[in-house]
């Protein structure tokens, strides 16, 4: 358990974050696929996050942040960079605290999500064309005027929040020896995976991430952080960097996931239109990608899995055009 405590993370953290946040989020449905079972050979469960408020498990992360802040923090107002799910998350807790919030995206961003963020009423900046650029302008502004900035991933709070998700998992089905997390800055996997292996290091963690600006996956491969290239992608919602001065998810989720694996476009598509046929669920790319991956695999030797459908938040075009073409 050394590496878990060295994490700055603890179990105890997850614990404090359920009391924390259970007035503002869901706790999600884990549900059976029979479809997804039989062609596995085994019990697969989805984890339905994309029936957060939000339409994503970000804002278990967003509110034990948020939450914590102090009143004088709360004040000043909060900030934050995201591809979309994360912005949406700060953005509906900030206006349910009566708490100002900025949102720093880049271009990239689908304008379904540029959308519901001017919903929920924060302020949206649009700065260049990845996340880097976004992140960057967002530190700006706390220079400037003080605001919080609530990172999406690299942030005990954050993922002390997004750890909740395995406590559900282990409370609807202990019997779970593998667990299929999307897998891009880390704090979803960081989080889930503290919950799991605390519970039984025997556990598998499984991240998937897209071939197109696998960040972690080759941040992992390279001993630390590096800097990609963004490519268009289904799985728009895991694009971004790690940041050069990653102090959590790079080091937690190196020790406690058991292999990175990534998926084609194809795959990911496989994934979003098997949920919306069978189980008729829109999910966006960075959701199906675990259920792409699971139907590609020929072989499996566990009993119980559980892949994390991280969230809903798809343009209906790309659903439109994944209709046309399969």
């Amino acid at each position: 358990m050394e590496n878990l405590q060295t994490a700055g993370v603890v179990f105890r953290d997850i614990w404090k974050a359920k009391k924390r946040i259970s007035g503002i989020i869901e706790k999600t449905p884990l549900l059976y696929s029979q479809p997804l079972s039989d062609r596995a050979g085994a019990n697969v469960y989805l984890k339905l996050e994309n029936m957060q408020p939000t339409g994503a498990f970000k804002l278990r992360g967003a509110a034990n942040k948020i939450l914590s802040l102090t009143e004088e923090e709360k004040k000043k107002g909060v900030a934050t960079f995201s591809t979309g799910n994360h912005g949406i998350a700060v953005a509906h807790v900030a206006g349910a605290n009566h708490i100002p919030a900025t949102v720093c995206i880049s271009r990239r961003v689908p304008q379904e999500k540029v959308k519901k963020l001017k919903r929920l009423g924060a302020h949206v900046e649009i700065v260049g064309d990845n996340q880097d650029d976004a992140e960057q302008y967002c530190y700006e502004l706390e220079k400037q005027s003080g605001i919080t900035v609530i990172k999406p991933f690299d942030d005990l709070e954050v993922i002390a929040g997004q750890g909740t998700i395995g406590l559900e998992i282990l409370e609807a089905c202990p019997e779970v020896d593998q667990v299929i997390i999307p897998l891009s800055g880390g704090g979803l996997l960081a989080g889930i995976s503290l919950a799991m292996k605390a519970t039984d290091p025997g556990i598998d963690i499984t991240g998937v991430s897209m071939e197109k600006g696998a960040v972690m996956h080759e941040s992992l491969k390279h001993g630390k952080p590096v800097v990609l290239k963004e490519s268009d992608t289904l799985a728009d919602s895991l694009l971004g960097g790690l940041g050069p001065d990653n102090r959590y998810t790079f080091s937690m989720v190196k020790h406690l996931m058991d292999q990175s694996v990534l998926v084609s476009e194809a795959v990911i598509a496989k994934g979003i239109m098997f949920m919306l046929e069978y189980h008729k669920m829109a999910i966006e790319g960075a959701a199906g990608a675990g259920i792409g991956w699971l139907l590609g695999e020929e072989s499996n030797r566990y009993e119980n899995i559980v892949i994390i459908i991280s969230g809903n938040n798809v343009d209906h075009e790309t659903i439109r055009s994944l209709t046309d073409k399969y």
